[in-house]
């Protein structure tokens, strides 16, 4: 299982490679298997293929991601985070406040990414 570091470390990955707008580096961090669902209510997204499209599109789209609160870690082999996104929806800017929650493997891979936003989290 993965330290608490380990998954933090990750996460914090996560959103460098998002800001540094690396789709790859982002795409690296799931497991061949992972599952993805974002938002939380859509149909997931089941395997690496349909993630690295999935990232290869938003990634690019997203023009920064802030952290709300620390990166939260857990006594198993999830972590989760609050974030802002800031990106530019129908020509306005706006921000959307999400919370993502992983579940990492036991190489440190994330296999299970959930993240909880609705409607009402986006401001413009």
């Amino acid at each position: 299982m993965p330290t608490e570091q380990e998954m933090k470390a990750n996460m914090q990955n996560y959103l460098d490679g998002f800001n540094e707008g690396d789709s790859e580096k982002v795409i690296s961090l799931f497991a061949e298997d992972a599952r993805v669902e974002d938002p939380v209510g859509s149909d997931p997204l089941k395997g690496i293929a349909s993630i690295a499209s999935f990232f290869q599109q938003s990634v690019p789209s997203v023009k920064r991601l802030e952290l709300a609160a620390p990166i939260r870690g857990s006594h198993s082999n999830s972590a989760a985070m609050a974030f802002n996104i800031y990106v530019e929806i129908e020509g306005k800017e706006s921000v959307i406040r999400c919370i993502d929650v992983m579940t990492f493997n036991d190489d440190g891979f994330i296999i299970d990414m959930k993240a909880y936003w609705g409607p009402e989290d986006i401001h413009s």
